[in-house]
Order: structure tokens, then sequence, then C-alpha cells
């Protein structure tokens, strides 16, 4: 294999991911090529070594990796990454790269949705709807989707569950004007391929996370102690447009489930 081109492969995965256009003599194509050996490679890694191993045992060297699947170190590192954003390993800085545990979720940086999540972890998402209804926006809901006080909105509960076992309650709010009256059974599917046949694919976030301890009410959905330690996350979902598509709350236990949130200095 030609090092320079792993080096070039790499550098056009990284403006993929970065959303810039790749620089110098990457081709589309090649940039093309690069995602989809990194993909390829972060899918080998998956199944044929994470799969045979314990939760925190280490993975094998890079050397050995780039050995093994006959891809550049530069095309390694870019699926190993993508496999700690996703929850797969986790890093110690100077011992290497681990098994993370499967058992614990971890959110990725991006954002995704709850199925995605739980699907990339390997796990079969699903929900059990608590209430679907058209409600009207308290202050707080109305402040979030930008509509009037008492406006008509869609509210939406679920129990959201990884392999059968809740993780998840989650309370969600939809501007009217996105849904319209009918409340169909898409709506108790994939709320952002939902957005997308909609025209309101989302783009971003606003995202506050706090822990909290569970009352009786939570603790019994999700099948835990109650005064058990959680995670409460509240979220603006925007579009591309910059239009205000949901505001919803989701409780997740605490023992199972983390968010990776990825900081740098101010330049």
């Amino acid at each position: 294999m030609n090092p320079d081109h792993g080096t070039d492969a790499a550098a056009a995965v990284a403006a993929v991911d970065a959303g810039e256009p790749p620089v110098g003599p990457t081709s589309r194509s090649a940039t093309e090529t690069a995602a989809s050996k990194v993909d390829a490679t972060r899918a080998r890694l998956r199944d044929e070594v994470i799969a045979r191993l314990s939760p925190h045992d280490p993975l094998p060297p890079e050397r050995e990796l780039v050995h093994r699947f006959g891809v550049s170190r530069a095309t390694i590192r870019q699926a190993l990454a993508r496999l700690a954003d996703h929850g797969w390993v986790y890093r110690v800085q100077g011992s290497g790269t681990f098994v993370a545990d499967k058992d614990l979720v971890t959110k990725s940086p991006y954002l995704t949705s709850f199925s995605e999540d739980i699907s990339e972890r390997g796990m079969v998402p699903g929900s059990r709807v608590l209430r679907l209804e058209h409600g009207r926006a308290d202050e707080r809901i109305a402040r979030e989707l930008l509509i009037s006080v008492g406006a008509r909105a869609v509210h939406i509960e679920r129990l959201r569950t990884a392999d059968g076992g809740p993780l998840c309650i989650e309370s969600l709010w939809l501007p009217e004007w996105l849904t319209g009256e009918d409340l169909g059974p898409e709506l108790l599917g994939s709320l952002y391929s939902y957005f997308e046949h909609a025209g309101a694919s989302p783009a971003r976030a606003h995202q506050t996370i706090r822990a909290v301890t569970l009352d009786a009410a939570q603790a019994e959905l999700l099948e835990t102690e109650v005064g058990a330690a959680a995670l409460m996350v509240t979220r603006i979902v925007f579009d591309a447009h910059g239009r205000r598509i949901e505001a919803s709350t989701g409780v997740y236990r605490g023992d199972r489930y983390d968010f990776q949130i990825n900081v740098k200095r101010r330049a």
C-alpha cells in the first residue's frame, strides 16, 4: 500500500468529518473511498476483534491491527476514533485502547437519535408509548419552541428500551405546524426519520445534562430503585432553517448510560 495514499485518505476523512471540502489533490472519489475504507475497517474491528473480547480487555496494538487488516495506521486510528465516539471502546493515554462495557450505553458527540445510538452499539432499540396527544404549551414549552403559551402542540411520552431493558423515559413536544392535526402511526417510530420526511431535518441541538434521582413512578418504569441516580437531558432541536422542531426531556438510568463530550481550548 502506498503510505502517501493512506495519509491523503485520512486527510480526506478528516475533512468530511469536519464538514469541510477536501483540499489539495484529493478528489471527491478519493474522499468517498477513504471514508468507505474507514467504515469497513470499523465494522471489521467491531465484529472480528471487539466481539471476541470482554469489557475492559485491551485491543491489540495499532501496528498489529495494521498488519492484520492490511490498511494504513491512519485508517486504523480513524476507525478506532469512530468506535470510541459510539461507545465501543475507550482510550487510556499511555496504555492503549480498551473494550467498553456493552451494558453501558455511551451517547456519541453527534446529533443522533436514541434508536441510532442503540443500534450503533449492536443492541435492538425499542419503545413503549405512554402518551400521544394534542396538548397546550405551558410557559417553558412555549419558550423552547417559540410558540404562544396555550398553543396546540403534540405531546409524546415513551419508555425507550435497549435489548428489551428499560433505559430512558422520554417526554417530547413538537410544534403543530410540523405535525398537523393527524396523530398518525408515523409519530410512533423514529422521529428523526419523521422530521426528514416532513422537510425539517435535524441539524443541531441545544442540550443540558444534570444529575437527578428517580421518584417512585420513574423507578417503576425503569425497573430500578427509588432514589437511584439518573441523568436528565433537556434538548431543543433545530432544523437546517433554524426552526425549533422538538423540545424534549429524557430521564436515563445512571448506571447504564453516559455521555461523551469533546472539548478543546480556545485558540
